[in-house]
Order: C-alpha cells, then sequence, then structure tokens
C-alpha cells in the first residue's frame, strides 16, 4: 500500500483532475477562500465582470487588514463596496480594525485537513494548523468561488526534520530565518515544505504559523505542519474543539527532498535589506544604530509573540532615538492583552500603539525616515516597501526586536541578561483564552446591489492574442525583482487599486521612475512594449495589478529566465505569455531598447511550439519556450481568463 505524507494526503483528498506527478497540471477542489482588501476589489469586480453570483466555498470571508488609513474618501468607498459585495455573493464580513486576515483566519475559520485559497501571498500560513493554504491572483479567486477546481502545479515535498528545542532568546521565526538562510527565496520553489519530528512538540499552532507565513519568500507553493496534540490545544484555547482533527503522515512516508534542523543549535538571526533571503546572525551586525521598531504581523502574529515583548521591556524606558511601534493583529489578542496586563507594559516603556491591521507591513502608515534602520517583526523588505523608496528594513524574531528598542542599536537579546539583567520571560500557553468575533458579519444572502464609489472603475477589456508583434525592450531589469517593485505599495497606491487606470501610473516605479511617461510615449510609435527579466521573475505578493496594470499600459509579454509562481499565474490569466529564454546565458543578449519582432504566435500557441525572437537591426534571434497547460494556452489565445469564461458560456 502506498504511504503518504500529509502534503500529500490534503492533495489526495482535493484532486479533481490529472494525477499527483510533480510539474504536472492537477485540479484541486478548494474548501475555504480568504479575500484582503488590497486584492478583493479586483476579485468583486471579475465576479461581477464574470456574471458570478453566489461562492459556492463552504467558507469564504473578506477581511479589511491592508487598505485601513482613510485619508480621504478612497479606502472607505472601498470598504462600503466590499462590504456591499460581500453581503451579495455570500462572504463573511471581516470589518476594518478587526485584524489581519491570516490571524483572524485561524482564530476563526481555519481547519485541518481542508484546502484554502486566498488572494494575499502569505495565505500557506494556515499551513500551521494542517491545512493545505497556497495564495494566488485574483482571478483564480473568482473562479474557485464560483466553484471551478484551481489549478495549479503538482509540487514536490520537501521534509525538514526538526529535532531539539529552541534555547533562550531564540523563538520560530529564527526558524524560517534559518531556512532562508540555506535556501534564499527561490529555493522552495516548486515544493510544499513539510516540516516534522521530534522538535514539534516544542512549537506552538501559532509557531507554526509564523514559519509556515514565510514559507512564501523562500518561493514555496504552501508550507504543511501536522495537526498534532499542539494544534489540539489551540482549537480548545479558541473554544472550537469540534474542528479540530488529526492529520498526520503515515508511517514511513517520504519526501522528494529532505533536510534537517536542530533546533537546539539556533542562534537569533537577522534579514538585512533589502530581501528575506539576506540572513546573518545578529551578531555579524551588531552595534548598528536602530531609529525605529515595529512589532507585530501575519508573520509574528501571537498573543505569545507580544507578551514575550512586553515582558522584556518591562520597567525599561525605550531608546529616546527610536520609534517603538506595536501593530496589534487582531482584537482578540489587543484584547487578551490588556487583560493580561501586557498592554500596561508597552506603555510604560514608551509604545506607540496602532490600529490591527498589516499597516506598516505594507506601507501604510510606519514609514521609516530617511537613511535609518528599522527592526520589523514582519515577512519582508523588498526595497521600497515601507513607503520610504531608500529604506533600509532589517527583518527579526519579537525578541530581537525588543532588544533593539531598548539599545538604540542592533543587539543580540542575549546580551540583555549579560548588560541589563533581563531574564528570558517563559511563556505558557493558557488553557483558554478570550475569543472575540463581535466585528464578523455573517453572510445573510441579501443580494443587495454593489455599492460604488467614484475611485471604483470597471476592469478594462482586452483582446485576443496577436499573431504578430514589433515591440520595444521598454525595460530590462535583473533577478528576483518583486511585485513590490513591479506595481508599488504604500498609502499613495493602496487607495488606487480599484481604479487600473490610476494604479498603472505606478508601475515598475520603485525601479524606473519615469517608466510610465515612457509607456505612453512608447503608444505613439509601437502597438505595446515587452520586459526582459531574470531569475524568479515578480515573487513575493499575490497582486494580480502586478500584472493588469503593465496589460493595462500595453505590456504585451514578459521574456525571463525563471517565474515565480503567483506571478506566472497572473500573467497567464491576463492574457500574457511568460516566456522563458530557452538559453538562459540570452538574457545578456538584449539590450533596453531593442525591438524584438515574433511572427506566428497565433500557430505556436495553439499547438505547443517554441518561439523564436528576432531582433533585426543587430540580426540576432533568440530561441523563446513557455511551460503551460492546454488550458492555459486556450486562456492567453483569448485573451485573459475574463474573456475565456465568457466565449466559454457562448459555445454552452
Amino acid at each position: 500500500m502506498k504511504k503518504y505524507n500529509a502534503t500529500q494526503k490534503l492533495i489526495k483528498n482535493h484532486l479533481l483532475t490529472g494525477e499527483m506527478i510533480p510539474g504536472s497540471e492537477i485540479g484541486l477542489k478548494i474548501d475555504q477562500i480568504l479575500q484582503q482588501d488590497a486584492t478583493g476589489t479586483l476579485i468583486m469586480l471579475e465576479m461581477e465582470a464574470l456574471g458570478l453570483k453566489k461562492t459556492r466555498a463552504e467558507v469564504a470571508v473578506q477581511y479589511i487588514d491592508h487598505n485601513l488609513l482613510q485619508t480621504d474618501y478612497r479606502n472607505m468607498d472601498d470598504h462600503l463596496f466590499l462590504q456591499s459585495a460581500a453581503s451579495s455573493f455570500g462572504y463573511w464580513f471581516s470589518r476594518s480594525g478587526n485584524g489581519i486576515s491570516h490571524v483572524v483566519h485561524q482564530e476563526s475559520f481555519g481547519s485541518p485537513g481542508k484546502t484554502l485559497l486566498g488572494s494575499d501571498s502569505h495565505t500557506p500560513a494556515a499551513g500551521g494548523i494542517g491545512m493545505l493554504a497556497m495564495g494566488t491572483g485574483g482571478l483564480d479567486i473568482a473562479l474557485v468561488s464560483a466553484g471551478e477546481p484551481y489549478f495549479v502545479k503538482m509540487p514536490k515535498t520537501m521534509g525538514i526534520k526538526l529535532t531539539g528545542e529552541l534555547p533562550a532568546w531564540v523563538s520560530a521565526k529564527d526558524v524560517v530565518l534559518e531556512m532562508l538562510r540555506r535556501y534564499d527565496v527561490k529555493g522552495g520553489r516548486g515544493y510544499v515544505i513539510e516540516y516534522y519530528g521530534p522538535g514539534l512538540k516544542f512549537l506552538s499552532a501559532w509557531d507554526r504559523h509564523v514559519i509556515a507565513n514565510m514559507g512564501t519568500e523562500l518561493g514555496a507553493t504552501s508550507t504543511v505542519f501536522p495537526s498534532d496534540e499542539n494544534t489540539k490545544t489551540f482549537f480548545i484555547q479558541q473554544g472550537r474543539a469540534s474542528d479540530w482533527t488529526e492529520l498526520i503522515s503515515d508511517e514511513g512516508a517520504g519526501y522528494d527532498s529532505n533536510d534537517e534542523i536542530n533546533l537546539s543549535e539556533l542562534e537569533p538571526l537577522i534579514a538585512l535589506p533589502s530581501s528575506p533571503g539576506n540572513v546573518v546572525p545578529i551578531r555579524d551586525v551588531s552595534g548598528r544604530p536602530v531609529a525605529q521598531v515595529v512589532i507585530g504581523s501575519s508573520a509574528n502574529p501571537a498573543l505569545r509573540d507580544f507578551w514575550i515583548v512586553s515582558q522584556i521591556v518591562r520597567g525599561q524606558t525605550i531608546s529616546p532615538d527610536v520609534s517603538f511601534d506595536i501593530n496589534p493583529t487582531s482584537r482578540q489578542v489587543l484584547q487578551n492583552l490588556s487583560q493580561m496586563g501586557a498592554m500596561k507594559d508597552l506603555f510604560a516603556a514608551g509604545a506607540r500603539i496602532h490600529q490591527s491591521g498589516c499597516m506598516g507591513c505594507i506601507g501604510m502608515g510606519q514609514a521609516p525616515a530617511t537613511n535609518t534602520i528599522s527592526l520589523r517583526t514582519m515577512p519582508r523588505n523588498f526595497p521600497g516597501r515601507s513607503g520610504t523608496l531608500d529604506d533600509q528594513v532589517y527583518l527579526c524574531s519579537p525578541e530581537t526586536a525588543a532588544a533593539a528598542a531598548i539599545t538604540g542599536e542592533i543587539t543580540d537579546p542575549r546580551e540583555l541578561e549579560k548588560k541589563y539583567k533581563i531574564s528570558y520571560p517563559i511563556w505558557k500557553e493558557p488553557e483558554k483564552i478570550q475569543t472575540n468575533s463581535k466585528m464578523l458579519i455573517q453572510p445573510n444572502g441579501s443580494g443587495k446591489d454593489l455599492v460604488k464609489g467614484p475611485n471604483i472603475k470597471s476592469l478594462p477589456d482586452f483582446d485576443g492574442l496577436h499573431d504578430r508583434f514589433e515591440i520595444p525592450v521598454l525595460l530590462k531589469i535583473p533577478d528576483n525583482i518583486s511585485t513590490d517593485e513591479i506595481l508599488k505599495a504604500g498609502a499613495d497606491v493602496l487607495p488606487l487599486r480599484s481604479n487600473i487606470p490610476e494604479i498603472s501610473k505606478y508601475t515598475y516605479f520603485v525601479v524606473d521612475h519615469e517608466f510610465y511617461k515612457r509607456a505612453i510615449k512608447n503608444k505613439d510609435d509601437y502597438n505595446g512594449f515587452c520586459v526582459v527579466a531574470g531569475d524568479n521573475y515578480a515573487q513575493g505578493s499575490s497582486r494580480e495589478h502586478a500584472a493588469l496594470a503593465p496589460r493595462y499600459l500595453g505590456q504585451k509579454f514578459t521574456i525571463a529566465k525563471s517565474y515565480a509562481r503567483i506571478g506566472w499565474q497572473n500573467l497567464v490569466n491576463f492574457g500574457m505569455v511568460p516566456f522563458e529564454f530557452n538559453d538562459p546565458s540570452d538574457y545578456d543578449k538584449i539590450q533596453q531598447n531593442d525591438v524584438i519582432r515574433i511572427e506566428g504566435l497565433i500557430f505556436a500557441i495553439k499547438n505547443d511550439k517554441p518561439v523564436t525572437a528576432s531582433i533585426n537591426d543587430r540580426m540576432l534571434e533568440i530561441k523563446l519556450t513557455y511551460n503551460l497547460s492546454h488550458r492555459q494556452r486556450e486562456i492567453i489565445l483569448d485573451g485573459g481568463i475574463i474573456n475565456h469564461v465568457k466565449k466559454q458560456k457562448v459555445r454552452n
């Protein structure tokens, strides 16, 4: 009898189409849907454009956690639109200030053995409680909400055996930073990372959430932990014991790749600017002055994470050179911190308390000062993501962040015992906590009309694939370009998420401030443009705006050495061919402003044939490939999923 690991069990139990052969396309049944507001507005508009009526998911939740700042009418208009859409399409609605989607979903909805699809790349955080959870673009969410399978390449599984127990001043964040130190931001591509072994008994469900959340930064399709007694403890705490089920690997089940981490040997680690994979031991950078410390995000969301910080700074005074910012991750966390007295300790030390939500993680407030270091317990530090273009954001554990808040410089937290006589606080999981679901609005099936303010624009129409292109390379970019660099984050941009003409002005802004002007000027001379990129193009956030806005400006295709999974899917969904170099060294031969000619493209895509790109003025030919399923080739030919679905309806 075949033996399955936990990941394979989850896939097997939800497999609708395809075979469990790594690299082949499979279709999965999705049980639950998670949408956040920065991507949710487009999803609801896409559902409207597709003519969908009601979600068919077991649980679908629309969260307001990103666009919280109300500097003008636009974010509030989006919130009203999303609430009306949630009511119309049968979604739960989590109100502004209720908390970060991944945190509230684990508190109130997540369940072992289920699948979860989210319009946020950190959705795999739910793998910490034994779910198969994946992030994706909004068009995929809209189709799954209508009852369609979720199509994804069958992943391999990477088994990480955990042994030992974390020492004092080292926590779950250091575990995933160790993974990033080993594998960098693309070492997990094509894998689901599954953790197992005796070290698991020392990691709570929330510790596992931290590790699963940042598995996304490894490029992994998802991360899975077994559902065991520690998971059961979490569900009992939440008053949801009946939602717990066991999920463990069959004895003797194997993995496609293996590694081991001895937790006892870990030390405090930190990711330097400007990549989560740029990880070094704290001791290598100790003494660098710090101007800001931010605690809280989906990557360190737990009651324990804030309590530990409160006890470290208890009776201390924050350095006068540091802004000490606290982002509570849910109202439930905030309520329990208050009842435990931890909020009093944070206040007394000099903390600034912000509302429950993503906040500084997505650049919605808390932008650091120019040419200063900001230490954050967050998952990402891509260039400019914080809201400051020349930011110096470091990613670390709550313990390391608290140490810097006290000393005013990057400090190995183990030094606090020696120099400040601060003992490491010992956290014990409470048997029961105060739950809070008062800001969750149940689906009521009212079918009310969608409320659209003046900033909410309908989706642009796109035509099908052209047979011939002769267009310039308007931009050439290096490896590991993130969606934050393709379509800027921050308080000036996020309110435009439902207005494609306006948000397109920020396309590639982080890497080229003049790109929008050049794209507009290009329309006078050519019918579009293309972009050339290195490895791992469009890593990071799931934001489909990073495909939609360039398409709106005239981008016809990308040529890259390789792609991040979600970014690749989003290009296909909006009708752009994600070409790859047949020979990666050809990347060096193409220059920005080269004019590329491709002919016979429709025949090639229909018949899955390779493509040749010509650069006439240099007599250069470049062989291009693409790795698309038959279904995806049809989507490309029709000009994107929306066109494809509408044509299918006409045919049927």
